[in-house]
């Protein structure tokens, strides 16, 4: 089993290879391995409301809404919210339904001057399935990780 250094490590050389604006970019197995491990690990969903009520939500995740629904317009206090609820000198990773809008966080708060920023890959749902379904081929979900329906 990978230590969460290997595993960081991994991340970060994952964020250099893609050319990514922040530290590194991780699986979601990766993510929850150091979400347990690492005590100080933060962890930020930024889907919309809508999508935490009615896809559900990962315990112990700090919500903020980077758009919101039904038009998916950007919240405009996102980074005040985020400076608020987190402590920036710590790791963040950033989650969303495919690995899209996380993306979008972290850079965002790397630009902030975030210490650690990390990208969830795959997201809450991942990607869609032969049906074009999400939330069964990849992803926090698909990968059995916890999660609650509301």
């Amino acid at each position: 089993m990978e230590t969460t250094v290997a595993i960081l490590e991994k991340a970060q050389q994952r964020a250099q290879e893609l050319g990514l604006p922040y530290k590194g970019a991780l699986l979601p197995m990766e993510a929850y391995r150091v979400l347990q491990e690492h005590a100080q690990a933060q962890l930020v969903d930024v889907r919309s409301r809508a999508e935490l009520d009615w896809v559900g939500r990962i315990p112990g995740a700090t919500e903020i809404e980077l758009r919101s629904y039904p038009n998916m317009q950007p919240n405009p206090n996102f980074l005040d919210q985020l400076i608020q609820q987190t402590d920036k000198t710590l790791p963040v990773l950033f989650i969303c339904r495919s690995g899209a809008r996380s993306n979008q966080a972290a850079a965002m708060a790397a630009d902030m001057d975030f210490a650690e920023c990390y990208n969830i890959l795959e997201g809450f749902e991942g990607d869609r399935d032969e049906n074009g379904q999400r939330g069964k081929a990849s992803g926090w979900k698909a990968a059995g990780l916890p999660w609650v329906q509301s």
